[in-house]
């Protein structure tokens, strides 16, 4: 535990990096009773080395849009910030791979590729803030996951600081890797509980010449005429980036229509946009509507939606709470129905949308704190009745301590257990940020 003597001892142990104390309340917890912002991997190292043989609690954070996703500690003695630690390590546009360091932005990163027409295939929410190791850490993804997968399919390589201090790396820096085993997925989506991602490598794809959105609105709320056209367009020969499918709610504020919208997006030349696009004009159902959105505008419409969930910078004026559900692709569908009745059952507003060709939902829940927790609840029981999972994303400090944000354990709990033992015995990092409390 910090004490001031030791926060003394602290300060003078690591005179050359920043140190402040940050001892104020955050409504969503995971905050530090000093922060810590190192500049290089050997400070990180040696922070993390003085915590363990001292005994002290490490939180983890990089742009701060994931505060709120997971934890039920409100503070650690040591908030171990990456903000500093940012920039572009290594970069083979020929091999078409990156090397960054964890806290750099994720905007940033395209923003540096662009003039090689090269991008990371991933598409987190609050690109501008969120860094590339929170990313990889939270294994976060958005609609594109269906074209371009996740952090698991995309990150070729890791250096990582164990909670000891050690440095290790696992996988490499060119995508033909197949030496050992493959060790990055053990990391990817462990929310910073087995170690401090310092460097990401990931491979790299072309941006596209031109991209194309379309909306097909169902104007009756049927479910079967819904999959129905979402299986004709999987079973076709085209290549939809994402096909997702948007609540009434979520689409109003999107498109300006309060209706069951689709949402289908295609990168590629401008030809094979077209005629992809003609493809669904000619097989959508009656009764709908269609829209398009062309290159410019698509790219307008996806920077508004990557902001309109709530993160951990996000000033709320009101409670919210994010869930991320997993179920069967088309039982998304059904999944965005009974949120909506839901909804009105629990007096709360709803925005969801969830993948057709993925199963991953995201469901938005504003309104009071009790009606909000009851939510919770309805629609986790919902998604295990179909076989899923729903876990909390984003909720403040003081309801997550009132509800299991990870649901129930599984039977391989104990593996994950195991794992953290072996690796963080003095449970050093981002304690109870993880499945089950680890």
């Amino acid at each position: 535990m910090i004490t001031d003597a030791s926060l003394t001892e602290l300060k003078a142990y690591f005179k050359e990096i920043q140190i402040s104390d940050d001892d104020q309340y955050h409504p969503l917890g995971n905050s530090g009773k000093v922060t810590i912002c190192p500049k290089t991997e050997q400070e990180i190292s040696a922070v993390l080395a003085y915590a363990n043989t001292h005994k002290h609690s490490v939180f983890i954070m990089g742009g701060g849009t994931k505060r709120g996703y997971g934890g039920r500690l409100e503070k650690a003695d040591i908030l171990l910030s990456l903000a500093q630690y940012t920039g572009i390590v290594e970069h083979n546009p020929g091999d078409m791979t990156i090397t960054v360091k964890a806290g750099t932005s994720f905007q940033e990163i395209q923003t540096y590729l662009a003039p090689y027409k090269q991008m990371i295939p991933l598409d987190p929410y609050n690109p501008k803030h969120a860094t590339i190791g929170g990313i990889v850490s939270a294994n976060d993804s958005g609609p594109k996951r269906l074209g371009y997968g996740a952090a698991r399919d995309n990150v070729i390589g890791l250096r990582l600081v164990y909670p000891d201090g050690m440095l290790i790396r696992s996988g490499g820096k060119v995508v033909k890797n197949v030496a050992g085993y493959d060790m990055n997925k053990l990391f990817i989506g462990a929310m910073g509980t087995l170690g401090v991602i310092s460097e990401v490598t990931v491979k790299l794809r072309p941006i596209a010449k031109y991209e194309s959105i379309l909306f097909v609105s169902f104007s009756e709320r049927n479910i079967e005429e819904i999959r129905a056209f979402a299986a004709k367009v999987l079973d076709s020969m085209i290549e939809p980036i994402s096909l997702e499918i948007l609540n009434p709610s979520l689409a109003g504020k999107l498109t300006n229509t309060n209706q069951f919208t689709m949402l289908i997006s295609f990168e590629d030349v401008k030809s094979s946009v077209h005629y992809q696009v003609n493809v669904i004009r000619s097989i959508v159902p009656d009764k709908t509507t269609i829209r398009s959105l062309s290159q410019n505008e698509a790219t307008s419409f996806w920077d508004n939606f990557y902001h309109q969930q709530p993160n951990g910078l996000t000033n709320e004026t009101t409670t919210e709470a994010v869930l991320k559900i997993g179920v069967v692709n088309f039982d998304a569908i059904k999944i965005l129905k009974e949120a909506e009745l839901i909804a009105d059952a629990c007096h709360v507003s709803i925005e969801a949308h969830g993948g057709l060709g993925t199963g991953i939902c995201y469901v938005t829940i504003r309104g009071a704190n009790e009606d909000i927790l009851s939510a919770i609840q309805h629609i986790r029981k919902s998604a295990m009745n179909y076989g899923g999972y729903a876990i909390v994303k984003h909720l403040p400090f003081s309801l997550r301590s009132e509800i299991n944000v990870w649901g129930e354990r599984t039977t391989s709990h104990f593996l994950y257990e195991g794992i953290k033992q072996k690796i963080d015995p003095n449970t050093v990092l981002n304690k109870n940020r993880y499945v089950g409390g680890i």
